[in-house]
């Protein structure tokens, strides 16, 4: 009897001893970290993986335009020696493409850097297309004429190759800087991206397509 007595004082106070500690502040701290660390996790876990989901299209892109934009750099050489013959008294033209070509290239430049000297580009060869319509004898040379459908179809998969890019770009950049997911951009250290972006008037002379139409 008495055993038993003591046996139920001690589950007694066993009992009171828990109720009083789920009753203490710092319990429920305790369950409100062991909750929220689980959450923070998950979100920390999402919102990475979405960064670099993001990071690795805006590369895919800007791989698929480098494609097109050295197809580009491949013909400039041939536009050259195909139009300098007739285009003597522009000749200063033709060289200046040749060397912002030789600048584009090189691999130490930055992604504006790069779009800079592209969107230069353009803008040459929105003169050579005005120059060459004083020239009608070009319109009968048949690797112009070669060019002409080359040029058409390369500039046409850049305009293309550009919008996926700019895509691409917006939806990292977005994420890079708005909250929250700023938190985590900062902790990586990601960067937003250049935009590759033509200006207006080089946009039309980028037409490389209706260089030889007139």
């Amino acid at each position: 009897m008495y055993i038993a007595t003591l046996s139920n004082r001690r589950s007694n106070s066993t009992l009171y001893t828990w109720l009083n500690f789920l009753h203490k502040p710092y319990f429920h701290n305790m369950i409100i970290i062991l909750i929220f660390i689980p959450i923070v996790a998950i979100w920390a876990i999402t919102v990475y993986n979405g960064l670099i989901g993001k990071k690795n299209n805006a590369e895919e892109a800007f791989s698929g335009i480098d494609v097109q934009l050295k197809k580009r750099w491949d013909l400039i050489p041939n536009l050259v020696a195909a139009v300098k013959e007739f285009m003597s008294h522009e000749r200063g033209i033709l060289e200046e493409i040749t060397k912002l070509r030789g600048q584009a290239m090189q691999d130490n430049i930055g992604d504006q850097e790069r779009f800079g000297l592209e969107n230069q580009i353009s803008s040459m060869l929105g003169k050579i297309k005005v120059a060459v319509e004083a020239y009608p004898d070009l319109k009968a040379n048949n690797n112009v004429t070669e060019l002409q459908h080359s040029l058409n179809e390369v500039e046409a998969q850049i305009s293309a190759s550009r919008r996926a890019y700019n895509a691409a770009v917006k939806s990292l950049n977005n994420a890079v800087e708005m909250f929250p997911s700023n938190i985590m951009a900062n902790i990586m250290n990601m960067k937003t991206r250049e935009f590759f972006e033509i200006p207006r008037e080089e946009r039309e002379s980028v037409d490389v397509g209706a260089l030889f139409d007139k």
